[in-house]
């Protein structure tokens, strides 16, 4: 799949979108992390990073994708998703969505994300997600 790329624009910045990996941050825990995938892939914790990283980085097609959503983007690794949201307590990894003045609230969760088969599906379901939001609050809160 080949999505266009939606130019930035401040106007439409209401939500963000939360990227929460069940993986602590850190270049020691990314080495391991690495490790950890090419030696026993189906043993790995994060099925998020499975599906949208290889062994060494994101893939391309996942990058492409949050590109073309018309809003921020932020990845956590659990220990900083803790210390960002520390009342927070989502299963991990997961997707969130974050408003202005709302607590933040589970896209997909830990149990979508452990039975998915690859990056179409996670895709998808996404922006399946997200019209369904788009579609239930047409009038979206401005992000301070």
């Amino acid at each position: 799949m080949d999505f266009p790329r939606v130019p930035y624009d401040m106007t439409q910045h209401y939500s963000r979108l939360l990227i929460v990996y069940n993986a602590d941050g850190g270049i020691l825990n990314a080495l391991k992390d690495m490790v950890h995938k090419i030696v026993s892939p189906s043993t790995y914790p994060c099925s998020l990073c499975a599906l949208t990283h290889g062994a060494f980085s994101m893939h391309g097609q996942w990058r492409r994708f949050l590109g073309t959503l018309r809003m921020d983007v932020q990845y956590y690794h659990r220990d900083e998703f803790a210390k960002a949201y520390p009342t927070h307590t989502a299963d991990l990894p997961a997707i969130l969505l974050a408003e202005h003045g709302n607590p933040a609230r589970i896209l997909i969760s830990a149990d979508e994300l452990n039975a998915m088969d690859d990056l179409p599906d996670l895709i998808v379901r996404v922006e399946s997600r997200l019209e369904i939001e788009r579609i239930r609050n047409p009038f979206p809160r401005a992000v301070a």
